[in-house]
């Protein structure tokens, strides 16, 4: 196993309240090459759980580690894509994609032979100095990923990354992302509202419940890659779609009567 997730919990600290547990003690193993999308209603704790993995928050309890070291906090190892595009609005395509390379020190040249490798696999040729404001939804969000997987890290961790982006443009972005994942091989942690992205894109669905968050269910996608859009018209595609479905809204009810 690449990542173990072992008896983690999240508990927030409210003044002159009792904490508001986020998440219960959960544990997820992930294996090399996994893609795995994580659904479950809001509040439930998916972000949460990505944010400790990722490093950018600490649980309350348990441990998270990866290739067997005891996660402390951000690494390069871990990269980070999220759904608000986060990229620097000073900086060019070129140089957002080789800002984490130039941290870690790397020669110039071989930032650029990098960096310009990365700006192809996304299909973002002939905007290398563009600024972020000069692209659209999907162009920010390619440079994005570029600039996550320039860093060559061991996990990909997503989060909601095409949730702002219209509907083609997110479809396009599946299918993009999942190419480059049948090419590098990354291991993936993703989290989605969208149970057809989830269903397309995961090689394992992992389905939350409401909060207090814990995963209630551990699904493998059998589907075999490469995978095209057309499978979204398959009847076991609706089929698989429609049991998660089911499992997602009885969370969703939940969290309502909960609150």
């Amino acid at each position: 196993m690449i990542l173990s997730v072992r008896g983690v919990s999240r508990q927030f600290e409210t003044q002159g309240r009792a904490p508001t547990v986020a998440l219960q003690a959960t544990d997820l193993s992930v294996a090399e090459n996994d893609f795995i999308t994580i659904l479950g209603p809001s509040g439930c704790g998916k972000s949460t759980l990505l944010r400790i993995v990722a490093g950018l928050d600490r649980q309350t309890t348990g441990e998270v580690l990866l290739d067997g070291r005891v996660i402390e906090g951000p690494s390069a190892e871990r990269g980070m894509v999220f759904q608000s595009y986060t990229l620097f609005p000073w900086l060019t395509v070129r140089d957002n994609v080789c800002f984490g390379l130039r941290e870690r020190g790397m020669a110039r040249e071989e930032q650029l032979h990098t960096a310009n490798a990365f700006i192809k696999k996304v299909g973002l040729v002939g905007f290398e100095n563009h600024f972020p404001k000069q692209l659209s939804g999907g162009m920010q969000q390619r440079t994005a990923l570029a600039r996550a997987l320039a860093n060559n890290p061991r996990m990909l961790l997503m989060d909601e990354p095409f949730g702002a982006l219209d509907h083609q443009t997110r479809e396009l972005m599946q299918e993009l992302l999942l190419g480059i994942w049948e090419a590098e091989r990354k291991t993936v942690l993703f989290v989605t509202h969208d149970i057809d992205e989830a269903v397309f894109m995961g090689s394992r669905v992992v389905v939350m419940s409401a909060r207090p968050g814990r995963i209630k269910l551990d699904r493998e996608i059998s589907f075999a890659h490469p995978r095209h859009y057309s499978i979204k018209t398959a009847a076991e595609f609706a089929a698989l779609k429609g049991e998660l479905t089911e499992q997602v809204r009885a969370e969703v009810i939940a969290s309502q009567q909960i609150h």
